[in-house]
């Protein structure tokens, strides 16, 4: 079995792209919904977050807007954060893993946000970054809800800039030109990755 671990900065277009992946038949993970899963009601994450930093739970989940204003541009609240999600993630990942070995799947997806600045490129294979031109990821971006310059700049700082993702990818994507076109990319990604099995 290939794993493909897919990331890209915020605004990229990872989430389309890991769409399109999961169209062609390739069983993707989604690190996002993930965490979203953790935070619910109910989620693991909920109870050892709340300890940390007490106030950021609303009706049996995480309050996510509460939980941002307290550790975007904070270094150790982040690392304290990712203390406790990271782990809970890579068993999330780890139970995936073993399913679609187990179903004879050739090829599966982990969806990475922070794939190179964690430890998450030495899980998978094959890596994708997903790229754009910055005017049209700061577009993308600013015109997300509740999003300002500020904030995209203060999770642009935590990311590893788009260039130095492009060169250590095994292949890029790019989102900048249409979804036809895109999605030929992606089934090219594929298609070069079955003749090397």
């Amino acid at each position: 079995m290939i794993i493909i671990g897919l990331t890209g900065s915020i605004g990229m277009g990872k989430s389309t792209v890991a769409l399109m992946f999961a169209e062609e038949g390739v069983p993707v993970l989604d690190s996002d919904a993930t965490v979203h899963a953790l935070y619910a009601p109910g989620g693991i994450a909920v109870g050892p977050v709340e300890a940390a930093f007490p106030g950021v739970t609303k009706d049996g989940a995480i309050d996510r807007t509460a939980l941002s204003a307290l550790v975007v541009g904070n270094a150790e609240a982040i690392k304290r954060l990712e203390g406790i999600v990271h782990p809970l993630v890579r068993q999330a990942q780890a139970e995936f893993l073993r399913q679609h070995i187990a179903a004879g799947a050739p090829i599966v997806l982990l969806d990475i946000p922070l794939l190179f600045e964690g430890a998450g490129a030495t899980f998978v294979d094959k890596t994708v970054v997903v790229s754009a031109p910055a005017e049209l990821q700061r577009a993308r971006v600013l015109a997300r809800p509740g999003m300002t310059a500020a904030k995209f700049e203060a999770i642009l700082a935590r990311q590893m800039p788009d260039a130095e993702k492009r060169a250590r990818a095994d292949f890029v994507i790019d989102t900048g030109q249409s979804l036809d076109q895109t999605r030929a990319q992606v089934r090219a990604v594929l298609d070069a990755l079955r003749e090397q099995d």
